[in-house]
């Protein structure tokens, strides 16, 4: 029979789908790889089970232990996912302003929240995980901001899949950074594959890398207030800084032209996309990263369209 042994066997080889109703100059052309389409949702998916199976590989946890860490809600997802497979709790610390719906979903999942103060940011969250598990017994927090497991769940699967779907015919790879993980590991990939491959990083206003001042913004799942150890800024060809206004707009416009239903990180990273797609000459191929649908921004009124 032809069937999967259980919802960890979904994860990864999610479809590349390229943009057609978008203008876009002769002879460039433009995929997006579909991460909404794992069963947790998000790319995300793919970091929580790297997470856990490295943490129980290490010894760092044991069954029926508990997995605590800071999230703004789809990495929590994935590891709540994950954790059924191995008699795992989870508590994610989430700060308050992120999407009510990824909470909901992780509760579904078994997980518990725990909220912390929307103005304290992820360092706040990151913060409380650490005072969590000092206090509870067989505990473990992952700490994706700074383990090298975050990128390397992507070099194993997503920088070889992309690489697969488009026979190795990449000229220019556009990713967002939220823990910087998913941009990290398959640009390595990529670049290990061929070096002249283009890897451009995507963050909101709001962010630093572009030597901005950490702040608040709409757009969710991208954006950082300090540097993980692990991303490289040598990888950083070419650094766009987003407009909420910008993505929710392409978001809106996905939907109706495409008929995708993506997230406000997604609408930053195509937004980025198109203004790489601008400069770029006739037959290059430009890949982004669609990290998850819109379905779980409802609430935050995401397809309001800023016009």
């Amino acid at each position: 029979m032809n069937v999967y042994r259980g919802v960890h066997e979904l994860i990864g080889h999610t479809p590349v789908v390229e943009i057609t109703r978008f203008s876009l100059p002769e002879g460039v052309r433009l995929f997006a790889k579909l991460e909404f389409y794992n069963p947790g949702g998000s790319v995300k998916d793919r970091l929580g089970r790297e997470l856990i199976e490295d943490a129980l590989e290490k010894g760092l946890v044991t069954q029926g232990g508990t997995i605590i860490e800071p999230t703004a809600g789809n990495t929590g997802i994935g590891l709540a996912l994950a954790a059924l497979q191995h008699d795992l709790h989870v508590i994610v610390c989430v700060p308050e302003k992120f999407s009510i719906e990824k909470q909901e979903l992780m509760k579904a999942l078994g997980a518990t929240v725990v909220h912390t103060p929307t103005e304290q940011g992820m360092t706040g969250a990151i913060a409380k995980a650490k005072e969590l598990v000092n206090e509870i017994p067989n505990s473990y927090s992952p700490s994706q901001f700074a383990n090298e497991a975050n990128p390397r769940a992507y070099f194993k699967t997503l920088g070889p899949e992309l690489w697969d779907a488009l026979n190795g015919e990449i000229n220019i790879f556009v990713a967002g950074a939220g823990t910087g993980g998913t941009f990290m590991g398959t640009a390595s990939y990529l670049k290990e594959k061929n070096i002249d491959i283009k890897t451009v990083i995507v963050e909101p206003e709001g962010s630093i890398l572009n030597g901005g001042k950490a702040g608040s913004h709409e757009t969710e799942g991208i954006g950082l207030e300090f540097i993980p150890p692990f991303l490289k800024t040598s990888y950083f060809d070419e650094i766009h800084t987003i407009s909420d206004r910008n993505a929710f707009l392409r978001v809106k416009e996905l939907a109706q032209k495409e008929g995708l239903l993506v997230g406000s990180s997604s609408g930053a990273v195509f937004h980025a996309s198109l203004l790489e797609a601008e400069k770029a000459a006739p037959g290059t191929n430009i890949v982004t990263i669609f990290p998850d649908s819109s379905e779980r921004y409802l609430s935050k009124d995401i397809y309001k369209g800023w016009e």
